[in-house]
C-alpha cells in the first residue's frame, strides 16, 4: 500500500457509485489519513463515514444547475489548503476521469505547480450492470462500449453555448455497439426517439438505474422504444442500451 496522504498534495480520488465496500483500498487508506476532503454531492454518506474523525469535510457538490460552489472556488481550496501545508482529498463520485471537471482541475493544480495524484474508481456503468449481472460488451453482439452523456458544460465566455440536450455522434449508430449515457436528465422518450433516428433499433433491451448501488436503487427493464418518462426512478440515472444488456 502506499504511503498516508502527504501534505502539500491533492489527491482526486475516485469514491465509486455510493457503496463503500467498492472503494479502492487506496481510497480507502487516503481517506483515513487526509486533512481535508473535498465531496461531489453524489458522495455517499456511507463512504464519507471511512474519513478520519480528525479531517474536515468541505462539501462541494453542483447538482441540478444550482452550485453551492463555483469551479474556480473549488480549485481555490485546493490551492489554499495544500499551500498551507496540508493533504488534500478531492472526493468524486464514480471515476474522477469519467464525466467529471478533472481537466480542469488537473489544469489548475498544475498551472499552480501543486503536486497531484489520481486515484481511479469504479464508475457507475460498470457497478450498475455488475448488480444486474448483465455484460456491457458480448461477443456475438457488442464489441463496442460507448460512453456518453446529455450534461453539458455551461457556457464560457471564450467558448459558445452547447445547445444538443441529447449525445450527438457522425453517421449511424454502430450496431454492434453498447451504449451507456450517464447524467441523461429527464426527457427520456426525447432521448429515446433521438437514439431511434440515429438507428438503434425500438426494441433494443434499455435499463434505466436510479441511485446504482444504494439501498434505495430502482431498476427499470424496458425496451427504447417503450422508454418514458414516469417509470424511471429519481437522479442520478445511468441508462444502459444494447442488446447485449440482459439483466437476470
Amino acid at each position: 500500500m502506499k504511503p498516508s496522504a502527504q501534505p502539500g498534495v491533492v489527491y482526486l480520488v475516485g469514491a465509486g457509485p455510493g457503496d463503500a465496500g467498492l472503494l479502492t483500498l487506496r481510497a480507502l487508506h487516503l481517506l483515513q489519513t487526509a486533512d481535508i476532503i473535498l465531496p461531489d454531492d453524489l458522495v455517499s454518506d456511507e463512504v464519507l463515514g471511512l474519513a478520519s474523525p480528525s479531517a474536515l469535510i468541505i462539501p462541494v457538490g453542483k447538482r441540478c444547475g444550482q452550485p453551492r460552489i463555483t469551479q474556480a472556488g473549488i480549485h481555490a481550496l485546493m490551492l489554499e489548503h495544500t499551500r498551507a501545508g496540508r493533504s488534500v482529498v478531492r472526493l468524486k463520485s464514480g471515476d474522477p476521469l469519467v464525466f467529471g471537471r478533472a481537466g480542469e482541475e488537473i489544469a489548475a493544480l498544475s498551472e499552480a505547480a501543486i503536486p497531484f495524484e489520481i486515484v481511479p474508481g469504479i464508475t457507475s456503468a460498470f457497478a450498475a450492470a455488475a448488480r444486474l449481472k448483465t455484460p456491457l460488451t458480448d461477443r456475438s453482439s457488442a464489441s463496442k462500449l460507448i460512453f456518453a452523456t446529455a450534461h453539458h458544460a455551461a457556457p464560457q465566455p471564450d467558448r459558445p453555448a452547447k445547445l444538443e440536450l441529447t449525445p450527438k455522434w457522425e453517421g449511424a449508430f454502430p450496431k454492434d455497439a453498447t451504449l451507456i449515457v450517464y447524467m441523461p436528465g429527464r426527457h427520456f422518450r426525447a432521448l429515446a426517439d433521438e437514439l431511434i433516428a440515429s438507428g438503434i433499433a425500438p426494441a433494443t433491451p434499455c435499463v434505466a438505474v436510479s441511485k446504482a448501488t444504494a439501498p434505495d436503487e430502482r431498476v427499470h427493464i424496458t425496451t427504447l422504444g417503450a422508454l418514458d418518462d414516469e417509470a424511471v426512478g429519481p437522479a442520478p440515472v445511468l441508462l444502459l442500451i444494447g442488446d447485449a444488456i440482459q439483466p437476470i
